[in-house]
């Protein structure tokens, strides 16, 4: 991939969690965006740790965050989609910062939530990455196991991460069936 990812809170907090983000960094070190209502809700006073984790992300350069300026393309989109568009309900400040940049920029939308992403990812066609997506390109790259991919995984659900199946084996063989 050489487009830029833009996180939304859960697909990264997937990771920061567990305090494993040197797969994020192997795979997309320098390409990864927080919307700024990203970074607002990873800085949350009661969990300091996840914004220290956040912030040793950006000082090392694989993170970085942008503002969604008003009176731009993204910043109508985004105000839209957490206000409600006609006939649809409002999504979160994360998810909405997410798409608006990832469809202003023509970048990959990184997010778990797909109750709330879905029609926007058909609508605007944006591509799209999760938690177990990263973990499987982790594993064609070698950087982990299968077992390894597990262990993460378990980590993962251990710490309330909503995540689409009970293990990574599980998740690689929908993955396989879908193909």
């Amino acid at each position: 991939m050489t487009d830029d990812l833009f996180f939304d809170t859960d697909c990264l907090s997937a990771f920061l969690w567990i305090n494993d983000t040197n797969i994020l960094h192997e795979l997309y070190g320098g390409k990864i965006i927080l919307p700024e209502p990203v970074y607002h809700e990873l800085s949350n006073p009661s969990i300091p740790h996840i914004k220290q984790r956040v912030d040793v992300m950006i000082s090392s350069k694989d993170v970085s965050v942008k503002t969604i300026v008003a009176d731009t393309e993204e910043y109508k989109l985004y105000t839209e989609l957490v206000r409600g568009e006609k006939g649809k309900r409002s999504i979160g400040r994360g998810e909405a910062g997410g798409i608006a940049l990832a469809k202003t920029y023509n970048g990959i939308l990184a997010s778990n939530n797909y109750k709330d992403i879905a029609p926007y990812i058909e609508k605007y066609n944006l591509k799209h990455i999760d938690t177990g997506e990263i973990l499987v390109e982790a594993l064609k790259r070698k950087l982990i196991t299968e077992a390894e991919g597990n262990c993460i995984w378990n980590k993962m659900l251990a710490k309330k991460r909503k995540l689409p199946a009970n293990t990574f084996s599980e998740y690689l063989v929908k993955q396989q069936k879908d193909v």
